[in-house]
């Protein structure tokens, strides 16, 4: 295989047409690049190179190696440049995956405000529910993901998680339901109300459900399992249960509800942000994490009034 470095000596050297003058040019003594064309002959099988009077020119095969090694230190030039956008977070390819609710409500601001600053870094987003999001990075098929957590359970190995929200759940009720004059609904006070479940596969969001009615000291009655949110209001304003989301699901109020505060317990889920421990610090994943962030920190002030 023939040698690089060996191959811009070579250039150095027909290019100035002396091999005095490409060791100048390179700082190395003139012996040293003339073994260095020596040994790349050797490689080639074939001369290189002329004497013509104190200079050299190059043979039929010096030429032809020397227009590929000038095509090589191209390719090496637009390498390195590439490696140090990379390292700036200028270009690259980041795989970013999400639940439903992120993907509706954080994920579309945060890529618009991301991709102002980082026109180049191509975004490979996709929704894994009802998968869980985390197992797409713990399993190396994405750089970061919107998750939430269970909680009291550490991290996979491998991955850096970061705080983003706290997503508090409310009541949805029937539009002229009794507990709709209440601007606080104890939960204890859905105890004896049908339900409809809008998360119906196991996981993190319907444990937090369970749970919080648990500690209200009941287990909901569930009457309709809607498999989702929108669903679920669309239920709810029909008169058929009552339900508990995520404010964060609430973008889009059916106009059959209500939503009103929850307590003792109030219900919340916390929204983390995943990310694989090799790609912490990488200056794209660190502005998508702070998009990320801002549009967890808005979404919360634009629904702090339910």
């Amino acid at each position: 295989m023939l040698d690089v470095r060996r191959l811009q000596v070579l250039r150095a050297v027909v290019t100035t047409g002396s091999i005095t003058a490409a060791a100048t040019n390179l700082g190395y003594t003139p012996s040293a690049i003339s073994q260095q064309v020596a040994a790349l002959e050797k490689q080639a099988g074939l001369a290189l190179l002329d004497r013509v009077g104190r200079g050299v020119r190059p043979t039929v095969a010096g030429r032809l190696l020397t227009e590929h090694a000038g095509r090589i230190t191209e390719r090496i030039v637009e390498a390195e440049a590439a490696l140090a956008d990379l390292r700036a977070g200028r270009t690259g390819r980041l795989r970013v995956r999400y639940f439903a609710t992120a993907g509706a409500a954080l994920v579309p601001p945060a890529v618009a405000a991301f991709r102002t600053g980082h026109p180049d870094v191509q975004l490979d987003l996709k929704l894994t529910e009802p998968d869980d999001p985390m197992v797409e990075v713990e399993a190396g098929r994405a750089d970061i993901a919107v998750v939430i957590p269970v909680p009291g359970v550490a991290a996979p190995r491998g991955v850096h998680l970061e705080h983003m929200l706290d997503d508090p759940y409310v009541a949805v009720l029937p539009r002229g339901h009794a507990l709709a004059r209440k601007r606080v609904v104890d939960l204890a006070d859905l105890a004896d109300e049908p339900w409809v479940d809008a998360v119906v596969p196991p996981g993190p969001c319907r444990d937090i459900v369970l749970d919080a009615c648990a500690g209200a000291g009941f287990s909901p009655n569930i009457v309709v399992e809607a498999d989702d949110h929108p669903t679920a209001q669309g239920f709810v304003a029909a008169g058929l249960g009552v339900t508990i989301a995520p404010r964060l699901s609430l973008d889009v109020v059916h106009h059959g509800v209500v939503v009103r505060r929850l307590r003792h317990p109030e219900p919340m889920r916390t929204i983390c942000v995943a990310v694989r421990d090799e790609a912490v610090g990488s200056p794209a994943v660190t502005s998508l994490i702070e998009a990320l962030k801002t549009a967890g920190r808005s979404h919360g002030q634009e629904r702090r009034s339910p």
